[in-house]
């Protein structure tokens, strides 16, 4: 016995930018709470250091405070270049982030 299924064509493939807007506004919105949060765990870990604050319970690689701060600042610049996507403008990773290592093409 064959089973035949017969589905509508649905819309063309389109080739625009910006179809994925509003994917990047929802990435963005979730990644600044995650940032908010490793920068309340980096100011634990030096309030801790400092003995301000209690015993901080991570050990291991994430048991200091610089490698929070860091991924903090890392989830808060990759959340405001997906919100600046999202509301319209251009995908624009800073100039730092994305050194040429080897030149392409020669500037005149």
């Amino acid at each position: 016995m064959k089973v035949r299924i017969q589905l509508r064509t649905g819309p063309p493939v389109q080739r625009k930018a910006g179809k994925n807007r509003h994917l990047a506004l929802a990435g963005g919105a979730l990644l600044i709470p995650a940032a908010l949060m490793a920068y309340v765990l980096g100011f634990w870990r030096l309030a801790s250091d400092m003995g301000v604050a209690g015993e901080f319970g991570i050990t291991g690689v994430f048991s200091h405070w610089q490698v929070w701060m860091a991924v903090a600042a890392a989830l808060h610049l990759i959340a405001s270049v997906l919100n600046k996507y999202g509301r319209g403008g251009d995908l624009h990773v800073p100039r730092v982030l994305t050194p040429r290592i080897l030149p392409f093409r020669r500037r005149l």
